[in-house]
C-alpha cells in the first residue's frame, strides 16, 4: 500500500503555525509565533531576491475605488471573484484582487526617460478573493492571498533580458528552498474573444516568452488557452506531496494596462513610447508556500526556515544557568534558540523532535571541561 501524503493541515496545526476561528471566517487563517517566524524568513529572502535584481520596493493600499479596476479591466473579468462593493463618501470601494492596477499608477506618478528604463518595483501585499466557502483549505485555499509581486516596466527592446532575469531570480528561490522545478509551461491565449489586446501584439509577446525558454534550453509544454487575459505567461511548476503539478510562480508579458493607464516614456527621439510591463512573481504567494513547503518536508523545514533552530536541554537543575547561558549566545548569533526544562530529559527530547528541532543536552560532563557558561 503506498503511503498516505502529507496534509499540511494537520501538520501545521499540530506544530502551532496558524489557527482559524469562526469569528474571523473560513479562509482568512491567524498566523501564530512560529508560523509567523517562517512568514518573516520568507519575506527577507523575497525581498533580498528583489533588491539583488534591481527592485525598488513600494507600498500600495489594499483597497481602491472600483473605477480602478474598471479601467484595468479586472472589474469585467473578475468581478464575481471579488469582494462585494463598499460605499464610503458615497464612493464605491473594493479589496483589491491584484497590486498590479497600484504599481502602473506608482510608474505614472514621474515622468520617465529611456535612460532610466527598466523600472521595477516590488511589494509583498495582500490581496482578495471571494472564495467559497467549500473550495477553501488550510493555507493551499484561502480569501486573502500574501503575494510576493513585482512588475517591470521596460522598453520593447529590454523584454527579452527581463524575462531571462525573472527566470534566474525564480531558479535562485527555489533552489534555496528546496523545490525542484518540474516543468515549464508556457500559457498562451486561446480561441474566444476574452482576451484584451491586438492579435500581433499577443503574437510578439508569445514569440519573445518562448524564446526566453529556448535560449536557457528549458522544454516546455504549451498551454492555449491559459494565459491571463491581458497577456501570455510562463508558468514555473511544481510538484506537490501528492505529485500534483502546481504553479507557485509566473512570469507575464503584459501590453493592456499600459495602453489602458496610457503609461509611457520618453525615447531618444524625444517622443512618447509605450513601455512594456512584465509580471513577476519569484515565491509566489505565502500561504499557498508554505503549505507546500510544509507538506514537502513533512513539517521539518530547512534549518533556515525552521522556527525553533536548537532546545538546550539541561539534564538537572544545576545545568540550568549554562542552558540559559548557552541559549542568550546563541540568539545573540541569530539563532532562535530556546531552553526545556518541564518533565523528563526524555519527554523533553520527545518535545524538541516533535518540534523538529535540533537540541543540545547539558549535564555535568558536559558542563565542566569546557569553561562553562561560555563567553
Amino acid at each position: 500500500m503506498s503511503a498516505i501524503p502529507a496534509d499540511h493541515r494537520p501538520l501545521a496545526r499540530d506544530l502551532d503555525f496558524y489557527t482559524t476561528h469562526p469569528l474571523i471566517g473560513p479562509g482568512l487563517p491567524v498566523w501564530l509565533p512560529d508560523g509567523a517566524v517562517i512568514r518573516a524568513e520568507l519575506e527577507k529572502l523575497a525581498a533580498e531576491i528583489a533588491e539583488r535584481t534591481g527592485c525598488q520596493r513600494v507600498y500600495s493600499p489594499v483597497l481602491a475605488k472600483r473605477a480602478l479596476y474598471e479601467r484595468s479591466g479586472h472589474w469585467s473579468k473578475f468581478a464575481a471573484d471579488m469582494f462585494p462593493v463598499m460605499v464610503v463618501g458615497g464612493e464605491e470601494y473594493v479589496l483589491r484582487p491584484a497590486n498590479c492596477p497600484h504599481h502602473v499608477l506608482a510608474y505614472a506618478a514621474s515622468q520617465r526617460s529611456f535612460r532610466e528604463l527598466p523600472v521595477r518595483f516590488s511589494e509583498l501585499g495582500a490581496m482578495f478573493r471571494s472564495e467559497m466557502s467549500g473550495v477553501l483549505t488550510g493555507l493551499s485555499r484561502v480569501r486573502q492571498i500574501n503575494l510576493d509581486d513585482a512588475h517591470v516596466f521596460c522598453r520593447p527592446d529590454q523584454v527579452h533580458q527581463e524575462v531571462l532575469a525573472a527566470l534566474a531570480a525564480i531558479t535562485e528561490g527555489y533552489a534555496l528552498l528546496g523545490l525542484p522545478v518540474v516543468g515549464y509551461r508556457l500559457s498562451r491565449r486561446g480561441a474566444d474573444e476574452s482576451y484584451l489586446g491586438a492579435d500581433a501584439a499577443w503574437r510578439d509577446a508569445e514569440r519573445q516568452l518562448a524564446g526566453a525558454l529556448n535560449q536557457l534550453g528549458l522544454t516546455f509544454d504549451e498551454a492555449p488557452g491559459e494565459a491571463a487575459f491581458y497577456g501570455p505567461k510562463i508558468d514555473i511548476q511544481v510538484a506537490d506531496a501528492a505529485n500534483r503539478v502546481e504553479t507557485l510562480s509566473t512570469v507575464q508579458l503584459d501590453f493592456n494596462l499600459p495602453e489602458r493607464f496610457d503609461l509611457d516614456y520618453v525615447g531618444a527621439d524625444g517622443g512618447r513610447h509605450r513601455p512594456v510591463m512584465i509580471h513577476r512573481g519569484v515565491l509566489g504567494s505565502m500561504e499557498r508556500l508554505v503549505s507546500l513547503l510544509v507538506e514537502r518536508h513533512g513539517g521539518r523545514l530547512p534549518i533556515w526556515l525552521a522556527p525553533v533552530q536548537c532546545v538546550v536541554l539541561p539534564v538537572s537543575e544545576e545545568q540550568s544557568d549554562v542552558a540559559v547561558a548557552l541559549v542568550a549566545r546563541l540568539r545573540s548569533q541569530a539563532v532562535r534558540a530556546e531552553v526545556a526544562v518541564d518533565g523528563t530529559l526524555g519527554a523533553r527530547v520527545r518535545g524538541a523532535h516533535d518540534r523538529r528541532a535540533s537540541f543540545v543536552v547539558i549535564g555535568p560532563t558536559e558542563r565542566q571541561p569546557i569553561g562553562w557558561p561560555p563567553r
